[in-house]
């Protein structure tokens, strides 16, 4: 087996594995849309609608009520 050929041969297993990369991402996006834990059509809006005045796509959380919710369980 010469260079050439574990060259190709590489190539080969790094193209596939980038591939089912994609798809598991693909389907962790699909999955947690469809379960309603994130909605990922409100991160690509961002580009569209980035004025000062524009509304956060998430509500945060200061520490305070966090160490909060964490006292009260």
């Amino acid at each position: 087996m010469d260079i050439a050929q574990l060259q190709a041969w590489a190539y080969f297993i790094f193209t596939g594995f980038m591939v089912f990369i994609l798809y598991s991402y693909i389907y962790h996006l699909y999955n947690s849309e469809r379960k309603g834990e994130k909605d990922y059509e409100k991160y690509g809006n961002i580009a569209l609608d980035d004025e000062i005045s524009s509304l956060p796509i998430e509500k945060m959380e200061d520490e305070t009520s966090k160490e909060n919710n964490k006292d009260a369980k």
